[in-house]
């Protein structure tokens, strides 16, 4: 089952010399349930642009996305807001956790502001937390853990919802090799076990190699590419 689609998905932008800078050039792309797809390019070649529009975080010059079936092109921004909210989960490079907060309470976060009762929230947010290695870390702020286990934090808030699609952009980019293996392995086994559409944009070639499809974006177009089996 496809949970997220783009139909000939473009981005344009104005130069400064007011000619036109294409950033992406009639893309199609599906996106199954348990399906993990990694993009990888060249900086600058508009991994995140693409990321964003997939997302819903903004708007394509031309063509349209898909979420769960349903096109964001037709919707007001409150609704976009609110699909994006309930079947869309983000892990960023950088985390962003809530610095103030325990990892219990920045996980609980998204499930407070949507309205769930304050008990089945914690309860939810200790069972994600246990599933990503955290445990024992429930109760430690941000400044209290390692560069690793911030980021699986952020990953339990970004399934908080109970999303259909996970995006991750460049996720382990700032992680030393243990970590980033330690989360690329949960990346894929979260595909697989939650039945999740994920996209990662990545530049780690042992994370892309975990993928059951890796795009390469070059002149605004993606083509699928082959990897030699990286051995972590």
């Amino acid at each position: 089952m496809t949970v997220l689609e783009a139909r000939g998905l473009s981005k344009t932008y104005v130069g400064g010399d007011g000619g036109t800078i294409v950033v992406l050039d009639a893309i199609d792309l599906r996106v199954a349930r348990g399906e993990m797809v990694a993009i990888i390019g060249s900086s600058g070649a508009g991994k995140s642009t693409l990321l964003h529009l997939l997302g819903a975080l903004d708007r394509p010059t031309g063509g349209q996305v898909l979420i769960d079936a349903r096109s964001i092109n037709e919707l007001e921004d409150d609704a976009i807001s609110a699909l994006r909210n309930r079947t869309v989960g983000f892990v960023f490079q950088f985390h962003h956790l809530l610095r103030e907060f325990t990892a219990l309470e920045n996980v609980m976060m998204p499930l407070r502001i949507g309205g769930m009762e304050e008990g089945k929230a914690e309860q939810r947010a200790r069972a994600l937390l246990e599933r990503v290695g955290l445990g024992g870390r429930m109760q430690h702020r941000p400044g209290e853990l390692s560069g690793g286990e911030q980021q699986r934090t952020a990953v339990a808030r970004a399934l908080a919802n109970d999303p259909a699609v996970l995006l991750a952009d460049e996720p382990s980019g700032n992680l030393d090799h243990q970590n980033s293996e330690r989360l690329h392995d949960l990346f894929s086994e979260l595909a697989r076990e939650l039945e999740l559409g994920m996209v990662i944009v990545t530049h780690n070639r042992s994370l892309a190699a975990r993928a059951d499809r890796v795009l390469q974006l070059e002149d605004g177009r993606l083509t699928q590419v082959d990897l030699p089996e990286v051995v972590a």
